[in-house]
């Protein structure tokens, strides 16, 4: 038989690491599997060292524990490979696990799912960026792109802040953004369809719907749908503000019942909400603006085109 090893890629400022260490040794013995081997990644680079140094030892499975930023670096690196990827959770959002329906806090289940063989095929999206100097960039994310209110919360958001703080250290810049109000000026076109062009405060293109705190922004949104869904937040206002924040906590309730879904099939477009969907989205901006991508920031950029590569990567799921 085939010797097997699988490979952790860890946050060292996220993860409780003897827990996960003594997890991985239960399941290395019940399954007969080599040593595994860990990769601790650096601020510098989010992991994507510790990704490739892991792939090119031919893991059978790559384990994340981190945040969102972790996994979307790991899966950059992974996905063309096939070779599947399992989560610990250990971030501040963890909306790909959420979306995912996994449990956050079991780190023994998340390390026996990587060891179980199953998994469950799910989308990621590339952003091929361009900046003002017309330098293009390649990126890949599993969660959402988001441009205005998404990319100032991972600008200003410290690692430190959201490690002690949680979801409360994006209070401020959340704050900052809504009191300035300002609106960008963007053309856009979804599938090669014709150009649009829109003001908005925030636009976000998105592979899952929900965020953190159970609030559904995206509510067509789904992990495996071979799909992109947009949203651009238009509020006119602070009132526009709370309307927002009030549909999106309705939206989360009611996306946990039969009735409820069915509610929002037939509830009323909310004018500060404005969605597209498609496999391709270009966006270009009249003045360039900072974007994020899985709650990391990635700059400023004048223009993006972001496509959809369905089922690209296996995310391993408990047997």
């Amino acid at each position: 038989m085939q010797s097997r090893h699988a490979a952790v890629v860890y946050n060292p400022v996220k993860v409780s690491l003897d827990r996960v260490r003594r997890a991985v040794q239960v399941q290395e013995r019940r399954h007969g599997w080599d040593e595994t081997r860990w990769y601790e990644t650096s601020p510098e680079d989010s992991g994507l060292r510790a990704a490739q140094a892991a792939l090119a030892e031919d893991p059978a499975v790559v384990i994340v524990a981190g945040g969102d930023g972790t996994v979307r670096t790991v899966a950059e690196v992974v996905y063309p490979t096939g070779t599947p990827v399992a989560l610990v959770p250990a971030g501040t959002g963890n909306l790909l696990a959420r979306n995912l329906g996994l449990t956050l806090s079991d780190v023994e289940g998340s390390v026996a799912a990587a060891f179980s063989g199953a998994t469950r095929a799910v989308d990621i999206a590339v952003a091929e960026v361009e900046d003002e100097t017309g330098e293009r960039r390649t990126h890949a994310f599993l969660v959402m792109a988001g441009i205005g209110l998404d990319a100032e919360m991972a600008e200003h958001t410290s690692a430190v802040a959201k490690q002690r703080l949680g979801w409360l250290a994006y209070v401020t810049p959340i704050a900052r953004s809504v009191i300035a109000n300002r609106l960008i000026h963007l053309h856009y076109r979804v599938d090669g369809g014709h150009s649009r062009s829109v003001r908005a405060h925030t636009v976000i293109v998105g592979n899952c719907g929900t965020l953190t705190g159970n609030m559904l922004l995206i509510p067509a949104a789904k992990v495996d749908d071979g799909l992109l869904d947009v949203v651009m937040l238009r509020p006119k206002g602070r009132f526009g503000w709370a309307r927002i924040g009030t549909r999106l906590t309705i939206q989360g309730v009611a996306h946990r019942s039969r009735l409820g879904r069915r509610w929002l099939q037939s509830a009323p477009e909310l004018q500060a909400l404005a969605y597209a969907q498609g496999r391709q989205f270009d966006v270009r901006f009249e003045t360039p603006h900072g974007i994020e991508l899985d709650g990391d920031s990635f700059g400023v950029v004048a223009r993006a085109r972001i496509t959809v590569r369905p089922a690209a990567v296996r995310v391993c799921i408990a047997a």
